[in-house]
């Protein structure tokens, strides 16, 4: 049976078929031919709710739909839900990450948290959610050079390194990512029954 996760980002449908392995699914990216909606949601949820039922209903298929973002507590949680548009259109991950740098330099406090809201979605209109939060802190620089996104930036809790650092090894079991996958696996598992 095949799956469609709503995105466009090939790190994303990586750690999707690495967390979900084993269930007898193919993880499948959302068609070129299917435009992504424009994300209008003001949390990861409404925005992970839009994407995974636009993608079903185009494909006929369930669909995951995945929001993600860096949520910094000294900047009262920026940038949050625009992680990945605040920079504007075109903007690469190493420019957001020195945004990010620019606005925490005169702050102290470097906690932050890693969060995703996934949705699965049925061609009928049927679905399930979950949320993973993954808490740490922001890097001074970014560091290391295996993942995507805000990896090189963050550093979980508990570890030294940043999750690019750490690698997928150990990223596929503690991330935001990760813990929502796993929230949400029962419900993915069901597809799989008469």
């Amino acid at each position: 049976m095949r799956l469609v996760v709503a995105t466009a980002n090939p790190g994303k449908l990586r750690e999707y078929r690495a967390l979900l392995d084993g269930l007898g699914l193919v993880l499948v990216a959302l068609p070129a031919s299917v435009s992504p909606p424009p994300e209008t949601g003001d949390t990861f949820l409404a925005n992970a709710r839009i994407k995974a039922h636009h993608a079903a209903r185009h494909t006929g298929l369930f669909a995951l739909g995945d929001d993600s973002g860096l949520e910094v507590t000294a900047l009262g949680g920026w940038p949050g839900v625009s992680s990945a548009r605040f920079a504007g259109e075109g903007a690469t991950d190493a420019q957001r990450m020195a945004q990010v740098l620019d606005r925490l330099r005169p702050h102290r406090d470097r906690s932050a948290a890693m969060r995703t809201a996934l949705v699965l979605a049925g061609p009928d209109g049927s679905e399930s959610w979950a949320e993973g939060v993954l808490r740490g802190t922001v890097a001074f620089a970014p560091r290391g050079s295996r993942g995507f996104g805000y990896d090189p930036l963050f550093v979980p809790e508990g570890f030294t390194g940043t999750l690019a650092e750490l690698g997928p090894e150990v990223k596929d079991r503690i991330s935001h990512r990760a813990r929502a996958a796993a929230a949400l696996r029962p419900a993915i598992e069901r597809l799989r029954r008469p």
